[in-house]
């Protein structure tokens, strides 16, 4: 592999990495218009494995504004990203493989009490498929593999009522 094409491999991983921070920003931040422009214009996301839906990016946009309401904290934890270039029409690097671990702290509401710990706590696995485009890489799959969540421990005082 030659010092050029090597440098062109970390150019890619840093651009590919950078979607992926952008993706976890934008759901963070409820930038819905900001999380469609992340994919390909046929891009899909499927979110069952979380209990949510599948669609397109702008139908997974409607349905996370909806949803996410309830958690006005949000931050995703997005780890241990595995990048693998893959082959498109004979072209190696066109294509993108993304394979990260994620934790994802929410809190239900908004106190002003400052820091607390969060209510709803989940984790699981990102599956990212990504496509060079003239634009810069873009997302064309972003499939979430919720392995674990932990809810709210029941309130002390109901318990002893």
């Amino acid at each position: 592999m030659t010092q050029r094409v090597q440098l062109a491999t970390v150019m890619d991983r840093l651009a590919v990495d950078e979607v992926v921070t952008d993706y976890a920003a934008a759901v963070d931040d409820g930038d819905w218009e900001a999380y469609q422009r992340l994919f390909t214009p046929d891009g899909r996301a499927d979110y069952r494995s979380a209990g949510g839906v599948q669609g397109s990016a702008r139908e997974i946009a409607a349905w996370l504004a909806e949803n996410l309401r309830l958690f006005p904290m949000r931050q995703h934890l997005i780890v241990n990203r595995r990048v693998r270039f893959e082959t498109l029409d004979q072209d190696t690097g066109d294509t993108a493989r993304v394979r990260a671990d994620y934790v994802n702290p929410m809190r239900f509401t908004a106190d002003g009490a400052g820091a607390a710990a969060p209510d709803f706590v989940c984790g699981g696995r990102y599956a990212f498929g990504l496509l060079r485009t003239y634009d810069g890489w873009r997302l064309t799959e972003v499939v979430v593999q919720e392995k674990w969540r932990r809810l709210p421990e029941p309130d002390a005082a109901r318990v002893t009522d």
